[in-house]
C-alpha cells in the first residue's frame, strides 16, 4: 500500500469519512470569501442587479453557480440586515405585471437565462413571511373542500401525516375546484372543474366528472415556472384579481402564458401551493429545514418554529429596589414595559430644533411616526394591499398608511386568514389633548408608535395580534 505523504487530508480521499463536519466551511462561505479573497476560487464570476422596494439597486458579482439563497445571505451581510429566514429574491416581469419567489435552491444564472429580451425583468431583494408558512400550519393551505386524498387513507390525518402526503413519491392528495382559464389565443375566459394530480393539472369537459374520457391534460411543471399576477384584472382582463400562470421556460412570450383566475385568494394560495410541492417536494422541505440545522429538537417533521437563545433568554427585570427581581406576573410586567415606553417617548420628544428651542410634545406626537418602517407616506389602499400580499398573507402582516378618503385619519392594513383588512385609526381631542384610537375612544393612545407597540403585543379590537411590518428596504 503507498503510505500517505505528509500535508495530505482525509477530505482528499472519499472513502474515508469526516470525523468534524462542523468544522467545514458552510454554503455560504465561497460565495462570502470570494468577494473579500478573490484568488480563494476559480469559479466563474459574473454581475447581476438586484433592486429594493423602493428601486435602488445593487449590483453583485457572484459565482455563476450562485443560489437565490446564497445571493440573500450575501445581502444581508453587507447591509447588516437580521436573518430571520424570510429574506427572498424576487423575479419580477414588469411589461406583463407578473412576478414569483425565486425557490432558495435555483441557480440565479439559470433564471436570468430565461428572460427575453422584450420582457423587462427584474431581481427584487424583499420578505416573504409566508415562503415556507405551509409547513408551519397545512391545515389552513388546504381547506377540505379543495383536497381528497386516496380511498385507503383515514379522513383524520395529522399535522405530519399531512406532509408526509405532500412529500411522498408514492402518494399525492388531489387538488380539485373551479378556475376561471383563458383560452389560447382569445381574449375570452371561461370557469372549469380543474384536477392537480402528480401527472399533471387537469380540466374536466363535462362538468365535475373525474372520468379519464372527459378529463383534457392543461399543463405540467418541468419546463415551466408559476408566477402570480401582480396587476390583477389590468393587463390580462381577469374575471377576479386573483390570478396565476405558467410560463415555459424561455418562451416567446404572452402568447405562451398558460393563464388561471381563482374566485378569492384562499383558492389561489392552495393551487399554487400544492403545485410548488408538487414540482419540488422534498427540495421545499429541506430548504425549509436549512436554517434549523444541528439545533437540538429539530428531527423530520418536527417542524415547530424554533425560538431563538436571545428570546427564550429575555426576562422582565425591576432594579428598583436594593436588590434586582425577576418580575414574573406576567400584568406586571407588562405594565412596567408600558412605564418604560412612556419615559422613554417623553425623554425622546423633549430635544432641541434648529432654532435651539425644546420641540412641544404634542408637535412631535403628531409627526414621530414618519420615521418608524411600518409607516408608509400617503399610499393608496391598492399599494398598500400590493406590499402586503408580497411580503406574504400570514396573520399579523401589517402597514399603517395615511387614509386617502380623510386626510386628518391614518388607516392600519393588516393580514388576516389570507385576506387583507383595513383598520380607521381615528384621531380624538379631549381636554386640549389629541389621542389616537382604534375602537371609538375606549382605547386610547399618545401617538402611532404607543398605538402599533400595544397592538403588538394585544389583539384588541383586531383580528390577530400585529407580528410582521411591511418595509422599502434599501439596499
Amino acid at each position: 500500500n503507498r503510505r500517505k505523504k505528509k500535508g495530505d487530508s482525509i477530505l482528499e480521499n472519499p472513502s474515508i469519512p469526516n470525523p468534524f463536519p462542523e468544522l467545514c466551511c458552510s454554503p455560504f462561505a465561497s460565495v462570502l470569501s470570494a468577494s473579500l479573497l478573490p484568488k480563494a476560487t476559480s469559479r466563474k464570476k459574473q454581475v447581476i442587479r438586484v433592486y429594493s422596494e423602493d428601486d435602488t439597486s445593487r449590483a453583485l458579482e457572484v459565482p455563476s453557480d450562485i443560489t437565490a439563497r446564497d445571493v440573500c445571505q450575501l445581502l444581508i451581510l453587507k447591509n447588516h440586515y437580521v436573518d430571520d429566514h424570510s429574506w427572498t429574491l424576487f423575479e419580477q416581469l414588469t411589461h406583463t405585471g407578473l412576478g414569483r419567489a425565486i425557490e432558495d435552491h435555483e441557480l440565479v444564472m439559470e433564471v436570468q437565462s430565461n428572460w427575453v429580451m422584450e420582457e423587462e425583468t427584474k431581481l427584487y431583494f424583499r420578505k416573504n413571511y409566508a415562503k415556507y408558512e405551509f409547513f408551519k400550519n397545512p391545515l389552513s393551505f388546504f381547506p377540505d373542500h379543495m383536497i381528497s386524498f386516496p380511498s385507503e387513507t383515514s379522513a383524520a390525518l395529522s399535522h405530519s401525516g399531512i406532509l408526509q402526503m405532500f412529500l411522498s413519491s408514492s402518494t399525492y392528495p388531489e387538488i380539485h375546484g373551479y378556475l376561471h382559464a383563458k383560452e389560447q389565443g382569445k381574449k375570452s375566459w371561461k370557469k372549469m372543474y380543474f384536477l392537480l394530480r402528480r401527472s399533471g393539472l387537469y380540466f374536466s369537459t363535462k362538468g365535475t366528472s373525474k372520468e379519464p374520457r372527459h378529463l383534457q391534460f392543461f399543463c405540467e411543471f418541468s419546463n415551466s415556472d408559476m408566477y402570480m399576477s401582480l396587476t390583477g384584472k389590468k393587463t390580462s382582463g381577469a374575471p377576479t384579481n386573483f390570478g396565476f400562470c405558467f410560463k415555459p421556460n424561455k418562451s416567446g412570450g404572452t402568447r405562451d402564458l398558460k393563464q388561471l383566475c381563482a374566485d378569492d385568494e384562499q383558492s389561489r394560495t392552495c393551487w399554487m401551493t400544492a403545485i410548488r410541492l408538487l414540482k419540488y417536494g422534498m427540495q421545499l422541505y429541506q430548504n425549509y429545514m436549512q436554517p434549523y440545522q444541528g439545533r437540538s429538537g429539530c428531527s423530520p417533521l418536527n417542524i415547530t418554529p424554533m425560538r431563538s437563545i436571545s428570546e427564550n433568554s429575555l426576562v422582565a427585570m425591576d432594579f428598583s429596589g436594593h436588590r434586582s427581581r425577576i418580575i414574573e406576573n406576567p400584568t406586571e410586567a407588562l405594565s412596567v414595559a408600558v412605564e418604560e415606553g412612556l419615559a422613554w417617548r417623553r425623554r425622546g420628544c423633549l430635544r432641541l430644533n434648529s432654532h435651539g428651542s425644546p420641540i412641544a410634545m404634542s408637535n412631535m406626537g403628531m409627526s414621530i411616526h414618519r420615521s418608524q418602517s411600518w409607516f408608509h407616506h400617503k399610499i393608496s389602499r391598492e399599494e398598500a394591499q400590493r406590499l402586503i400580499l408580497q411580503h406574504g398573507l400570514v396573520d399579523g402582516v401589517f402597514l399603517v398608511r395615511d387614509s386617502q378618503s380623510n386626510p386628518k385619519t391614518f388607516v392600519l392594513s393588516l393580514s388576516h386568514g389570507l385576506k387583507i383588512k383595513h383598520f380607521q385609526i381615528v384621531p380624538l381631542e379631549d381636554d386640549g389633548k389629541l389621542f389616537y384610537t382604534l375602537d371609538d375612544g375606549h382605547t386610547r393612545f399618545t401617538d402611532l408608535i404607543q398605538l402599533v407597540e400595544f397592538y403588538q403585543l394585544n389583539k384588541g379590537v383586531l383580528p390577530c395580534k400585529l407580528k410582521h411590518y411591511c418595509a422599502r428596504i434599501a439596499l
